[in-house]
This record gives C-alpha cells, sequence and structure tokens, in this order.
C-alpha cells in the first residue's frame, strides 16, 4: 500500500503518546516543555560551560529538547557535530530518574539507547546509566510518615521494589561524583503528589519540596511545572506559598486555569502553572494567563506578595483594589471554622422528631435528619439563630468552575448542620438572613470568592475577600458594582467569569 505525501511527512513523536504512568509519572508533552524552555534567555543556549540538571526525569523530553536547542546554539562554539554532540551530552547534561521505568525512557529519548554504553547509543558511556541513572533512596520515618516527604509507611517495600522516594529529596542525588558540581539550571516536571493513606484516597503534594531544594541549590535558573494549588491554598502549603509570593527572583509565571488545558487528559484541580526563577534577577514577576492554549491578553508584571494569596488572573486585580480600598471588614470573620456544631459529616440523626424531647433540625450530608439538642457537641447557643449555610465543598469535573458556591439555605431557629456546612452567618431575623443569602448568590460575591478558590473546598478562607456589608437592604450586583465604581470592562470580566445564580436557587426552611 503506497503512502500518501501527508502521511510520510508526518512522523509522530512518541514522546506525545505517552499517557499518564501514575499520579506522580505524568511526562510532560514536547511541545509544553519547548513552551517552557522560551522563557530561558537566548545566551542559555550559547554557552558552552553551564551544567543543565534533571532531578526527576519521566520520559527525558526536558534533556532531549535542551540538547536539540544545544545542538543548534554551539555552533559556532565548535562547528563540528561529533565533538560539539559528545561535549553536550558528557559535560552538559544530567539527570536522575524518578523510576527505574522511567530512566530507559529518558535514556531512549537522550541516547536513543536505553543502554548508554552500548553500540546504539550517540554518546558512548562507560556505564549503561550515562548521565541519568535511577538512584534508589529510602524514606526517614517518623510515627509512620516520612518526615521529608510525608509518605505512609507502608511505601517502604524493600529493595526489590520502588518505594516512591524519590532521590532528589532524599539526599541521594546528586551522586557523591557531582556533589562538588555547579548546576546552572534546573529544569523539569517534579512529581506532584504521593497517596498519604488518608480519607478518600487523599494524597499529600510533594511537589514543593522539588522547587525548594532546586532554588536551594543556588543555580542561575530554576525552571519547573507544578500544579497551581498553592496559589491559594494545596494541604501543607502555606510556607510554601509565603516562600514564593515573596521570592522577588520569580521572573515569569505561565498560568494555566482551565482544567486538562496544561496536560490533555489528566485531571489537576486547580489547573497548572509554570514558572522561570532568575537567581540575578529581582522584581516584579511577569504573569501570563493562557486558555485553550492561547495567551489571555499581555502579560502584566506585578508582585506576586500584594495579598496572602496569588490573585491569578491580572483582569481581576483592578476590581479587588477597588473594593478592598474601602477598608471594610470582610466575611471571613463572620463565617464559621469547619464542624461548626462539633459533628462529622457522616453523622447523621433520626429520620423523624417524634419521641426526641429537645428536637434539632440536623442538615447532614445528601439527608436532613433530626438529633436532640443535649447531644450537639459545641455552639449550642447557634441554634436559636438564623442561620446561612453554604457547603463546605463545591465544585464540579468540568473543565470551567462558573459557580464557586453551592447554593444558601436559610435556616430557621432549631436548626443545626455537621461540617458538611459552614454557617457563613448567623442572624436574629428572617428577612436579614434571606438578604444575605442574597448577597453571596450575587456575582460580584462569588467572583471574589473564585479569586482565593482553587479547588472544591470551600473553607472559611475563600471568603476573606468578601466585604461584610450591613443587611439591611437587598444586595444586588447592580448595586454592588456601582458601590465599588466598577468600569463595564470591569463588569463584564466579572460576568464572563461567574454565571448566574437564580433567587430559585436557594433553600428557605423554615
Amino acid at each position: 500500500m503506497s503512502m500518501t505525501a501527508a502521511s510520510r511527512r508526518h512522523i509522530p513523536d512518541i514522546l506525545d503518546c505517552l499517557a499518564q504512568l501514575s499520579n506522580d509519572e505524568v511526562p510532560t508533552p514536547p511541545k509544553f516543555a519547548n513552551q517552557m524552555l522560551d522563557l530561558l534567555p537566548d545566551e542559555a543556549w550559547s554557552d558552552p560551560n553551564l551544567k543543565w540538571l534533571d532531578p526527576f526525569v519521566k520520559s527525558g523530553v526536558f534533556l532531549r529538547e535542551v540538547a536539540t536547542r544545544l545542538l543548534s546554539g554551539l555552533t559556532e562554539w565548535e562547528p563540528d557535530f561529533e565533538k560539539r554532540r559528545d561535549h553536550i551530552f558528557r559535560n552538559m547534561l544530567y539527570g536522575t530518574s524518578i523510576t527505574e521505568m522511567t530512566g530507559l525512557l529518558a535514556r531512549r529519548s537522550l541516547y536513543y539507547s536505553r543502554d548508554a554504553s552500548g553500540e546504539m547509543s550517540v554518546i558512548k558511556f562507560a556505564s549503561p546509566d550515562g548521565n541519568v541513572p535511577f538512584v534508589p533512596a529510602k524514606h526517614t520515618f517518623k510515627k509512620a510518615r516520612c518526615v521529608i516527604c510525608g509518605a505512609p509507611e507502608d511505601l517502604e517495600r524493600g529493595d526489590s521494589r520502588e518505594n516512591h522516594a524519590y532521590s532528589f529529596i532524599h539526599g541521594a542525588y546528586p551522586i557523591e561524583e557531582l556533589k562538588d558540581m555547579k548546576f546552572d539550571v534546573i529544569v523539569g516536571n517534579p512529581p506532584f503528589q504521593i497517596d498519604d493513606g488518608g480519607h478518600n484516597a487523599s494524597a499529600t503534594p510533594i511537589y514543593q519540596h522539588f522547587v525548594e531544594a532546586a532554588i536551594d541549590m543556588g543555580p542561575r535558573y530554576v525552571l519547573m511545572i507544578t500544579p497551581s494549588r498553592w496559589f491559594g491554598g494545596g494541604k501543607g502549603l502555606d510556607k510554601y506559598r509565603e516562600r514564593m509570593l515573596n521570592d522577588r527572583h520569580m521572573q515569569h509565571l505561565v498560568d494555566y486555569p482551565k482544567l486538562y488545558d496544561g496536560f490533555p487528559g489528566v485531571k489537576i484541580r486547580g489547573g497548572v502553572s509554570y514558572f522561570l526563577w532568575n537567581r540575578d534577577y529581582e522584581g516584579p514577576c511577569n504573569i501570563q494567563t493562557m486558555w485553550d492554549g492561547k495567551p489571555v491578553g499581555e502579560p502584566v508584571a506585578r508582585y506576586l506578595n500584594a495579598y496572602d494569596v496569588l490573585v491569578r488572573r491580572n483582569e481581576a486585580v483592578s476590581i479587588l483594589e477597588k473594593v478592598r480600598a474601602k477598608g471594610e471588614p470582610t466575611l471571613n470573620n463572620r463565617v464559621s471554622s469547619a464542624k461548626p456544631f462539633g459533628l462529622r459529616t457522616f453523622f447523621h440523626g433520626v429520620p423523624k422528631p417524634d419521641g426526641l424531647s429537645n428536637p434539632v433540625k440536623l442538615y447532614g450530608s445528601q439527608r436532613v435528619s433530626w438529633v436532640e439538642r443535649a447531644d450537639i457537641p459545641q455552639n449550642d447557643a447557634w441554634v436559636d439563630d438564623w442561620k446561612v449555610l453554604m457547603t463546605a465543598v463545591q465544585g464540579t469535573s468540568a473543565a470551567v468552575e462558573t459557580m464557586f458556591l453551592g447554593k444558601p439555605i436559610v435556616a430557621a431557629p432549631g436548626s443545626a448542620s455537621t461540617e458538611t456546612y459552614l454557617v457563613t452567618g448567623r442572624f436574629d431575623g428572617f428577612a436579614e438572613a434571606e438578604w444575605f443569602a442574597g448577597y453571596l448568590r450575587t456575582r460580584f460575591a462569588r467572583f471574589l470568592v473564585s479569586l482565593r478558590k482553587s479547588t472544591q473546598h470551600a473553607t472559611r478562607d475563600v471568603y476573606s475577600f468578601i466585604p461584610d456589608l450591613p443587611m439591611d437592604r437587598q444586595w444586588t450586583d447592580d448595586k454592588l458594582y456601582e458601590r465599588y465604581g466598577l468600569t463595564d470592562e470591569e463588569v463584564a470580566f466579572i460576568e464572563s467569569q461567574v454565571k448566574e445564580m437564580p433567587s430559585n436557587a436557594q433553600v428557605v426552611d423554615e
């Protein structure tokens, strides 16, 4: 069968075809890797003295693409292709794989052979590993958790099986032969998370350990892609977020908020982003939003630490500044913490109040039940208030979130809730509670939530940008836009991001 001219021209890149191997093995598409490498200055590709390191190699795409660029950029330095290639592969490119299998893939990508000492390798090393070994490491456990990465103790499975103790953050790499080497550029895609054995197969982020370890090595550049959850939340990421927001060496940040936009087919809630950290740069960070693989407007230079979280959309900054300029208190001071009445999500009362001496209506996970008032562990006085309840978790699997908060529930006196809900406001009368629920339904309020909410969790913290206004009237979007002097362009941006929540999207339960 003859091939068409088009099919002869198209030679697929095998690295485009690799699927996600596990939660921590998400190969980077070559096109995406090259977009990241474009952030580096031109002189990086013409300096034969730089040492490049990918300390968490998966498919080998970064080292391969760096090699391609160096082979072109160093032509003037060394016109002889064979000598130039030998210098690049032998003296400039280094890495360690995260598993034995990814090591084989990486060496195949970089050297054209999984055996770097074999006849098929483009550069023949003394060792089969070349400069890309798999270096095993061990966890350091205390109270059944690794003190470095938080992995549960059952991940330590002996020398015969990989235990996901990554060498770069567990002190095994760089190996002794490389300890005194000064790496100039550290690039790559670190493992994102590790299953921690928690409820519903929860996972602990670990990418922050790789970023910090890389920066602490003092290279000239660090270029990495990570989840974007650290912008405003994430389990155990508070200190990391504070460090990154206050680091004036962050020169570029490119953000992909849309689900699946960075890694097609891989669900990374909150999106992904990559950054360039430049040791010799100090100033504002150039932030660029991407949507469907294309830039949204021009990058904007701004300091990351203007707030305690990173406001990821440049268009949102002017809106938030106008809101904050009034110096009003915010709703996080009104919203309850988790477990407002001390009852866990899985707790339920009886189906009917019959037979209870002092029944309290209990809003819980997917049902309403009844409990004795004496059985409510905390905040007993709140039972007598009018309350507005909001789900503590809200979100869908959609690629684009547009609601950000669930339906408000106006709960009458004689009620309580499990930790499925937060008590976002308590009031003496029905009218105030109803107006407050209407306020939370506005696009304005939910837009301010969106600036802090990067996952499904709608904890008290996500309300920290919403002004705590007096509930002496019905607040509408038009009134709020006027109050804060928003322009037509700012209003249009809010309404492009937040879907209208109709008035019937509220449960009034008396």
